[in-house]
């Protein structure tokens, strides 16, 4: 896990006082940007402390530093790409010309490495990069590198990583809006029952007190049919409608951040793939240069002087192709570091809302639930108290009333 690092001696100091909500952090490559950790804004400028007051001169969002993304002003790479620009390093160390063959006095041999005459700090001596948000499992820390599958038989981008969550999570959305439908289904059909079961005509005959309660038995169906019919439709339109909006919503944010760092990222590879060869077309110049200039010193050539002066006009021609190679690939890398680092933070911004949302919509789910039981239970109440009424004996005599054919009459006797 990286860890904090105070900034470079001659850099601007964290402890400068910034607006509120502002911090200041390094880049991988040691060039200062500044974070506002309420909206997640990033800009490479200072912001200043007061309105009206502008930001710190010379620090522009597109200006390069004299040592910038692993790269010297005018060198090449200190390591490739799938180290320097994935590993969330700070570059420190003095910049070099071209053809200087002698590392700065500040560096030790150990410290230090050489490539092509150019001298570059050693990438196991530089301090890591501090943590964006040293409190928090943030994207924007813990996705810079490749990850590579247990077979190791390919690799990963962090940032695609993080693009296949959100994809996971938008399948996640629709499956559970898949499943409310499928639960609204169910409360429909079952009220559509209820309400046909009620209409039944079996054992509606019956009189007397517990007639009233078979009635109230059947009503109560229909009552209850009625409350799963409003259930239904609370939950299509407070739980299953908006989780469906916020999928749309969802896809159009995506939108606006998918393959873009992916492409920046294919952009920067190019370009260090151009410096590699710019590089390595330098090295064979020089080295034909060193020849022709060997050659002609122990005269086993009858090379001219001219000859020597053609190879070094193409030498320099070279060294000058490396140049324009490295500051492209510099800005490709401080573009795509700023991309990263915005696109981050936004996408753990719509994931941490994407979480919040469903988690409300589920808790209406079960307020839905609780009051549908709690209506459910009013509907068998008037059941509960006819049924105390019923009298098998008060039946008895209302039924004697309608139906009697006649009293009991005494049977005369002869005496």
């Amino acid at each position: 896990k990286p860890g904090m690092v105070p900034p470079p001696p001659g850099e601007e100091s964290q402890t400068v006082i910034l607006p509120p909500g502002w911090q200041s952090y390094l880049s991988p490559q040691g060039r200062r940007y500044y974070v506002n950790t309420t909206t997640n804004e990033t800009t490479w400028e200072r912001p200043s402390s007061s309105p009206g007051i502008p930001a710190s001169p010379g620090s522009h969002r597109s200006s390069l530093p004299p040592t910038v993304n692993g790269y010297h002003a005018s060198g090449t790479p200190a390591h490739p790409p799938e180290t320097a620009h994935m590993s969330v390093r700070k570059s420190t160390g003095d910049s070099q010309n071209l053809g200087s063959s002698s590392p700065s006095k500040k560096q030790s041999k150990e410290n230090t490495i050489t490539i092509n005459c150019v001298t570059f700090p050693h990438p196991d001596t530089m301090p890591e990069q501090q943590l964006l948000k040293p409190t928090e499992w943030s994207y924007c820390d813990y996705f810079w590198a490749d990850k590579k599958d247990p077979q190791g038989n390919g690799t990963v981008a962090g940032f695609e990583l993080l693009l296949q969550k959100q994809l996971k999570g938008k399948q996640m959305q629709k499956e559970m809006s898949e499943f409310i439908r499928e639960r609204i289904k169910i409360e429909e059909d079952y009220a559509k029952n209820l309400a046909k079961l009620s209409q039944n005509s079996l054992a509606s005959q019956e009189e007397g007190s517990l007639g009233e309660a078979w009635a109230q038995v059947k009503k109560s169906l229909a009552d209850e049919a009625e409350v799963h019919l409003k259930f239904s439709a609370k939950l299509h339109s407070e739980v299953e409608k908006p989780l469906m909006n916020f999928r749309e919503n969802f896809k159009k944010d995506m939108k606006k951040c998918d393959h873009h760092i992916a492409d920046l990222r294919k952009q920067l590879a190019s370009r260090y793939a151009s410096v590699e060869k710019a590089r390595k077309a330098l090295t064979e110049r020089q080295r034909d240069l060193e020849m022709k200039t060997q050659q002609l010193e122990i005269k086993l050539s009858n090379k001219t002087e001219e000859d020597i002066k053609k190879a070094r006009r193409k030498s320099t021609q070279a060294g000058d192709d490396l140049m324009r190679c490295v500051d492209l690939y510099n800005q490709a890398q401080s573009k795509w570091f700023e991309e990263m680092v915005t696109t981050t933070l936004e996408l753990e911004r719509l994931e941490v809302e994407r979480v919040e949302m469903i988690r409300q919509h589920l808790c209406q789910y079960t307020q839905l639930r609780h009051e549908t039981d709690m209506f459910n239970q009013s509907t068998v109440e008037p059941v509960d108290q006819l049924l105390r009424k019923v009298d098998p004996a008060k039946d008895r005599e209302l039924w004697v009333r309608e139906h009697r054919t006649g009293n009991i009459r005494p049977v005369d006797m002869e005496i």
